[in-house]
């Protein structure tokens, strides 16, 4: 695992400033602490952070073939390199190392971007090909690594592993995208691909680009997508493979030469990665969790199950809740607004992983992979009703109640429908963002100022998801949803959060429930075997039933969160009114000041719930000063 650093000239041929170079590279050595390495010829220079876990003496990068006429830097692990190397060896390419870097490099020359169907792994990387005078760039098919690119004033093309990298270059504008910041206040993170600047884009999962000098910068091209129910999985091998093929892609991520252990929060999906992990190795499994003293957010004693069971080597360390510390620090890590706070926890689970090994397995992708939010479940009961009336009839009805129905926070659940309400009275996509959303359509127009209204020029996030679904126009129900979240909350937050927690300790997470092969496999699935009644996960669970007891699989599910409710109006309470009240967010022009007051006062009285929202403009305004424009 690394970080990877690059300029490249898009006009000419011009010599690349070493300077600068090294200090974009080195503005990632939390990513990479084992060394570094660059390269540079007319027109381009590469600048790579080593984090050492294969070939620990001879996978020094950037990395070039026999006649040093290709080069690459790269961040990530490529876990079937080892057969690709033997077929490249037989066609005649000589390795210089026994990493898996260098199999990029060659099979780059013997097959060009075909190359990217024959990697298993997780990746960004940028290939320069002399010959070819060609620079390519491409991003593993999840998006479990990142990869940044963006246009400077003085025609070069910057790229990095995290936004940092770019922000150190001198004439990169610090221009904020309007529709960014609206689908930055909807989902709570900007989508790929677009960043909060205007000349910065995230190069999307599955997806990679071909850049010659001279010529405009293309659109990047997909080379891999999720086909959900395409290749049926039979019921009678369900239950089997479902544990097989988990086991190999679990296994293909034991390999290091490092000490590797995985993350236990007593959860279904990370129990299952350390249950297969103990039935792979003799040695005890190093496994690490952390507990909170209050109840509500605590499954230590869930992990402790599992950790005696399989025998592992376990660490827990205990985090207060009121653990908000970090809260200043979020800004550094994640650069553009991020407004998922179990990142706070998380960063501290990895902060604990990294005392102990150098890789971590994750159970991320279960989730995603086996219908396990409590959300799929709704839009479920949802679709049924919005498929009984129609759409004309609907809005106007549900539209209708949801507006005059009282919005109770204060209130017991089943009073609490005036969401319900309002994502009934929406098409299936708009009621499931109304779902998964941090801000509804229609408080965002009250927040934002009438400069940013007219800068959006009626544009609203839901086209985020229209633009995903026109891919797989045929996908309906819950496997639309699924693949919404695919392409946008998995990369987006979960796989953000996790790169951005376990590298600024310099810990590599390997996920392997989210092996594209057994992603694609289980899409095969059913959703009917995969959400059963109110179980989420049915058919993973029942698979898992010879490894876990009933405890771990059929509990309630518990999420990784933190109290920010309770510390926007005790802990925090001077804090927010400050940040609405900061130069980052009044001289944006972004916002309506009475609103930001309006939020923060309903919040603090107890009369309505904003956490969510007062949480991600305590991010926003992070970010804002993060990138120069406002100091609170």
């Amino acid at each position: 695992m690394c970080g990877i650093a690059g300029l490249f000239d898009l006009r000419e041929s011009r010599n690349i400033d070493q300077d600068l170079l090294e200090s974009m590279t080195r503005s990632l050595v939390h990513r990479g602490p084992d060394g570094e390495g660059y390269h540079r010829e007319p027109g381009v220079g590469f600048g790579h952070r080593r984090l050492s876990i294969i070939d620990l003496e001879g996978g020094h990068q950037p990395i070039f073939n026999e006649d040093n006429s290709v080069v690459v830097t790269y961040n990530g692990e490529i876990y079937n390199f080892q057969p690709i190397q033997e077929e490249l060896e037989s066609l005649g390419h000589v390795f210089r190392t026994r990493c898996d870097t260098e199999v990029i490099v060659h099979a780059w020359e013997e097959w060009g971007a075909e190359c990217l169907h024959r990697f298993n792994g997780m990746f960004a990387f940028a290939i320069w090909d002399r010959n070819r005078k060609q620079l390519f760039i491409a991003r593993d098919r999840i998006g479990i690594k990142p990869l940044y690119y963006g246009t400077t004033e003085d025609g070069y093309l910057a790229f990095g592993s995290e936004l940092k990298a770019l922000l150190i270059h001198p004439r990169l504008s610090r221009a904020i995208r309007p529709d960014a910041v609206e689908e930055y206040f909807a989902f709570g993170y900007v989508p790929d691909p677009k960043t909060i600047l205007s000349n910065v884009w995230k190069l999307p999962p599955g997806h990679c680009m071909t850049i010659e000098s001279g010529k405009p910068l293309p659109e990047p091209r997909q080379y891999w997508d999720i086909d959900f129910g395409v290749d049926p999985v039979p019921e009678a091998t369900m239950l089997s493979e479902i544990n097989e093929r988990l086991a190999e892609s679990v296994q293909r991520r034991m390999i290091a030469e490092v000490k590797l252990g995985a993350f236990l929060s007593g959860g279904v999906d990370s129990s299952a990665v350390v249950a297969h992990m103990a039935g792979l190795t003799d040695d005890p499994t190093i496994t690490a969790s952390i507990s909170f003293g209050d109840p509500a957010y605590n499954e230590s004693s869930f992990a402790k199950i599992v950790a005696d069971q399989y025998k592992t080597n376990h660490f827990v360390r205990q985090v207060d809740p009121a653990d908000y510390a970090l809260v200043d620090q979020l800004a550094d890590f994640y650069d553009e607004p991020f407004a998922d706070s179990s990142a706070l926890p998380t960063y501290r689970v990895c902060e604990l992983a990294r005392e102990h090994v150098t890789v971590a397995l994750s159970g991320d992708g279960g989730d995603e992979n086996f219908i396990g939010y409590r959300r799929y479940r709704w839009h479920a009961y949802e679709e049924k009703i919005r498929n009984l009336l129609p759409h004309g009839l609907r809005k106007p009805v549900f539209g209708t109640l949801g507006a005059i129905y009282p919005k109770m926070d204060w209130a017991p659940k089943f009073l609490r429908a005036k969401s319900t309400l309002q994502a009934l009275g929406r098409s299936s996509m708009e009621g499931y963002l109304h779902s998964v959303g941090i801000f509804p359509d229609h408080l965002r127009k009250k927040l934002f100022s009438d400069k940013q209204k007219s800068a959006l020029q009626g544009y609203e996030a839901i086209e985020v998801y229209r633009r995903h679904a026109e891919r797989q126009p045929d996908l309906k129900g819950l496997p639309l949803v699924q693949y919404l979240d695919f392409k946008t909350y998995l990369p987006g937050d979960i796989l953000t959060k996790v790169d951005r927690a376990s590298m600024a300790h310099s810990l590599e997470v390997r996920v392997p429930i989210l092996d594209h092969e057994y992603v694609q496999w289980v899409a095969g699935i059913p959703a009917e075997h995969k959400l059963v009644g109110r179980e989420g996960k049915h058919c993973f669970k029942k698979a898992l039933e010879p490894l876990l007891p009933d405890d771990i699989l059929y509990r309630d599910k518990m999420g990784f969160g933190v109290p920010v409710s309770s510390w926007f109006r005790n802990e925090l309470k001077d804090d927010i009114r400050r940040v609405v009240d900061s130069p980052a967010l009044l001289d944006s022009g972004l916002f309506d000041r009475s609103v930001l007051r309006e939020l923060v006062d309903s919040h603090q009285s107890g009369q309505s719930e904003h956490s969510a929202v007062l949480w991600a403009l305590l991010m926003f305004n992070g970010s804002m000063k993060k990138l120069g424009l406002g100091q609170s």
